[in-house]
């Protein structure tokens, strides 16, 4: 039984090889992608950005000026256009690490009487606000939503970030929340986040006073228990000296292996706020966040755990492309507004 109370479902073998192959090639593609992020960062830059100082400046996650209404930002990020996949959207950062994904951003937008609360979108580690949501988030325009996304947890130029601390990184959405309710005039937000942009919020709200600034959380394949590494981050802990190693290279990583004192200590009461309702999104193929039932949240009336082959068995998607699932995306929009839910279609 997974921690869902459902059955763990095994695909076939041959499913096992294509996983194994597109994992290899993802990681293969990160760890490249990571060298050429890296080693085009000025050491001053990379240095500022791990700060946890530097969370509550006057500059907001993306290193341009708050103006308060979100003017000064509008005239300085590049838009990019809608992706279909996760692969060509992490291509595109690449070269355009500033980059808005189509629908967001969008700063004279007006909140409707259906649609209340701006949404938020909060990328994951080594990814960026378009790799992330270049799907999903012209889908939640179209549907009628005001959209916004933030860059966070590392330089302006770094095209892989949230690598930063994670308590620093909240204080960057912390400012960028505020930053949207001044522009819409919302009293409160709701989020949505993959991996880690589904576990830092809950630092945010828990800690930062984001419980009374968010009304609903939805997060995708979230480390809210953190993760083995398919046993790399356990072992990392049995071998002196790898963890501080690991901290050294990507602070955001070490606070999310299984068993960190950062995840202790955010779970140690629950880890959920009774104002805010939580939905998590998971799928039984996430080779990042493994175990995937680790992504599951406590049972509480304010809490629903989804996986997305309970709707569809053949369904295939991993921890990197959920952000760009069908039916994971009509999760989303169910958990946005449960009165206008629809099963999802496999």
């Amino acid at each position: 039984m997974d921690g869902n109370g459902t059955t763990p479902i095994h695909p076939p073998a041959r499913r096992h090889a294509r996983r194994r192959r597109g994992l290899t090639a993802t990681a293969a593609g990160l760890a490249v992608a990571l060298g050429l992020g890296l080693s085009s960062l000025p050491r001053g830059e990379a240095a500022a950005s791990q700060d946890p100082a530097n969370a509550a400046t006057s500059q907001d996650a993306a290193g341009t000026s708050v103006s308060g209404d979100g003017t000064a930002r509008a005239a300085t990020e590049p838009r990019g256009p809608e992706q279909s996949g996760f692969p060509s959207a992490f291509g595109y950062s690449l070269l355009h690490p500033t980059a808005v994904p189509a629908g967001a951003n969008d700063w004279s937008c007006r909140l409707g009487p259906e649609h209340p609360n701006p949404v938020v979108l909060v990328h994951g580690t080594f990814e960026n606000r378009y790799a992330n949501w270049a799907g999903l988030s012209p889908r939640l325009k179209e549907a009628g939503y005001c959209v916004y996304a933030l860059n966070y947890g590392a330089a302006e130029l770094a095209p892989l970030k949230a690598t930063g601390d994670i308590p620093a990184s909240a204080g960057q959405l912390a400012a960028f929340v505020d930053e949207v309710r001044a522009a819409t005039g919302a009293a409160e937000v709701d989020l949505v986040g993959h991996s880690q942009g589904g576990l830092m919020p809950r630092y945010y709200i828990e800690r930062l006073g984001g419980a009374a600034e968010v009304d609903k959380l939805i997060a995708l394949t979230p480390t809210n228990h953190g993760t083995t590494l398919q046993g790399m981050g356990l072992m990392a802990r049995a071998i002196p000296g790898a963890d501080e190693l690991l901290g050294t290279s990507c602070t955001a990583c070490e606070q999310q292996i299984v068993g960190s004192g950062f995840l202790r200590d955010l779970n140690s009461d629950g880890g959920v706020d009774p104002g805010v309702d939580y939905t998590v999104i998971t799928t039984v193929h996430d080779q990042v966040v493994t175990p995937y039932a680790s992504s599951y949240l406590p049972p509480a009336g304010n809490v629903t755990n989804h996986t997305v082959q309970k709707y569809c068995l053949t369904n295939d998607s991993d921890h990197v492309d959920i952000s760009y699932d069908p039916l994971a995306a009509r999760l989303v929009l169910n958990a946005l507004d449960p009165a206008r839910s629809s099963r999802p279609a496999c």
